[in-house]
């Protein structure tokens, strides 16, 4: 892993939705620093407050109250505009619906964010080709969404979430749509990105077989962090067997 000092160090942090009676405190005072290099799964129960957090870690959204520093800009009180900047060049969002645009080719979908960049067209079509390369879709460039099967659209979803190079991807159920073989080949391509490439992954799930691939489980209740662990720790005690996964060099078949 690398040894960069916390990309994510986020102190008191609270969202509350709502005013008066009907207000709904979603965090109550969240603590927590990411190293940049880690691989985290967020885990917890509908409505613990783990897909609120990961809005405000990817910033989605903005706390009601409590710091956030990102590679160590303060962006808790930054501009929708600000924040949007912030998004769109050091972060990568991946989700379970793949989000695609469906009359588009995979390397069109993947150019996008480039474009929205500025990136002139040659660079653009250079660097989709080898993203794409990388995670086992150099065959499927032309191929739109409908003539992709559901491990190979989220795939171009993971490639589109890396075009501008960020230093963080954050997955919000990747694998929630996906059968088993492919939330393996899905898993197996963030283990890869995290060791050879050295991203930062965060990513959000209620299954412990997913969160068995990350290095730390921090577990969401209530609104409150009420675990962070490493992962073997966690699934150790939970009788989970967390050597089930897969290739761990990071091969996918196409």
């Amino acid at each position: 892993m690398a040894d960069e000092g916390p990309l994510i160090e986020v102190r008191d942090l609270t969202k509350v939705y709502g005013e008066g009676p009907a207000a709904v405190e979603a965090l109550r005072g969240v603590s927590l620093s990411l190293n940049a290099g880690e691989f985290v799964a967020i885990m917890g129960p509908s409505g613990s407050g783990k897909s609120t957090f990961m809005h405000l870690l990817g910033c989605l959204d903005r706390p009601t109250s409590g710091s956030y520093r990102f590679a160590g800009q303060e962006v808790s009180g930054l501009s929708r505009d600000q924040l949007a900047l912030v998004r769109g060049r050091q972060i990568g969002f991946v989700f379970q619906s793949f989000n695609l645009l469906s009359r588009t080719s995979a390397l069109e979908n993947v150019e996008l964010p480039m474009l929205y960049a500025g990136m002139g067209r040659e660079e653009r079509d250079r660097r989709a080709r080898s993203i794409l390369e990388q995670v086992g879709l150099g065959a499927r460039l032309q191929h739109r969404p409908n003539e992709l099967s559901g491990g190979q659209q989220q795939r171009v979803a993971i490639a589109r979430a890396l075009a501008n190079g960020p230093p963080l991807l954050m997955a919000d159920e990747p694998t929630g749509n996906l059968d088993s073989a492919s939330s393996v080949e899905i898993m197996t391509l963030f283990r890869h990105l995290n060791r050879n490439s050295g991203i930062t992954v965060v990513v959000v799930t209620h299954a412990t077989d997913i969160a068995a691939w990350s290095d730390r489980i921090v577990t969401f209740r209530d609104g409150l962090i009420i675990d962070d662990r490493a992962a073997q720790v966690v699934l150790s005690g939970t009788g989970q067997e967390s050597t089930d996964r897969g290739n761990l060099h990071g091969e996918v078949s196409s």
